[in-house]
């Protein structure tokens, strides 16, 4: 099916349902109407090598039996050709070779050893690296009314420390001594939990560890944070709930603007300018692109059409935006 702009998604993840957390508009703007920045996140991009990098090392080393050195070898080949010739902020650490860097150096801290953290073996024989899910929920969509699907991708689900756990992998600027306890109640790994067991799997928590990304130095931090069952079921009745919410708010067609922190934290929400200017069409425009982010497929597609200030396929403007 061709998605165009004005089209209710059919799959959520967790970026997806917290974007329509964090501000209705904003989820507006970036997964209804598909407008996404024209400058590339370096962060994103950064991350996204790093998670190439570790993924390749682990199957080489737990499917191909290949040595911790091979391995790692391997990941260093896969990040640099997955961050080819992105043109990174001159002002940035999360170059090429820092990353490379920021690669060996996991591996120096957590290093590939048999029996230390392997990857589990899912239903069908296959092992916990990269496990990915699609499962429906019983929110239906406005208008297929098939299930809205939510999807969710972890870097591994690993025995270790006494437990399963699944794990995920942060790139980052900098730890500090809070940055281990704001998992506790991460929505991210609660869904995750959730689509490990809706595929059989029993997990106790999430491992997340955390690379931070200087010019000069790197560090790390790791933190397992648990996952009861009563904590797993309150995130599926409220997530159906919040995408039902999103759902009315489409029907409507209004969406609410969340006018706070929002707009200014951890760098300033992208869509911030937009939403200053009474007339937003030519601003949007001139700095954005439409691009649809695939949330199974982890793929982004551009959209090319031509620019109007009609609403695309039928669905009308938030008021707050015509």
């Amino acid at each position: 099916m061709t998605i165009q702009p004005g089209q209710f998604p059919q799959v959520f993840d967790s970026s997806i349902l917290n974007e329509f957390k964090e501000c209705p508009e904003k989820f507006y703007k970036g997964t209804i109407e598909l407008w996404k920045a024209k400058q590339h996140s370096i962060h994103l991009h950064a991350g996204a090598a790093f998670a190439h990098g570790i993924e390749a090392a682990r199957r080489a080393f737990y499917e191909q039996n290949q040595d911790s050195e091979t391995a790692v070898a391997q990941g260093l080949k896969a990040l640099l050709h997955f961050y080819g010739n992105f043109e990174y902020p001159e002002d940035s650490a999360k170059t090429p070779e820092r990353m490379a860097g920021a690669l060996e150096y996991y591996f120096q801290h957590y290093p590939l050893l048999k029996g230390e953290s392997d990857p589990i073996v899912l239903p069908g024989g296959r092992l916990g690296i990269e496990f990915g899910f699609v499962e429906p929920l019983e929110v239906l969509h406005p208008v297929t009314e098939e299930p809205i699907l939510y999807s969710g991708r972890m870097d591994a689900v690993l025995r270790t420390l006494g437990c399963t756990l699944l794990t995920d992998e942060k790139t980052t600027t900098q730890l500090g001594a809070t940055w281990s306890r704001q998992w506790d109640l991460r929505g991210q790994f609660t869904g995750y939990a959730w689509g490990c067991l809706k595929n059989g799997i029993k997990v106790d928590g999430a491992l997340i560890r955390g690379v931070s990304i200087l010019k000069t130095k790197y560090e790390t931090q790791q933190a397992v944070t648990y996952r009861p069952q009563w904590q797993i079921d309150r995130w599926f009745m409220e997530t159906n709930d919040w995408i039902a919410d999103a759902i009315t708010q489409w029907k409507r067609k209004y969406f609410r603007h969340n006018l706070g922190d929002t707009c200014s934290s951890y760098g300033g929400c992208q869509f911030k300018q937009a939403c200053q200017s009474q007339d937003e069409t030519s601003w949007l425009q001139t700095y954005f692109e439409r691009r649809h982010w695939d949330p199974v497929l982890r793929t982004e597609t551009l959209l090319v059409e031509a620019q109007t200030d009609q609403p695309p396929s039928g669905q009308e403007t938030s008021p707050a935006t015509a």
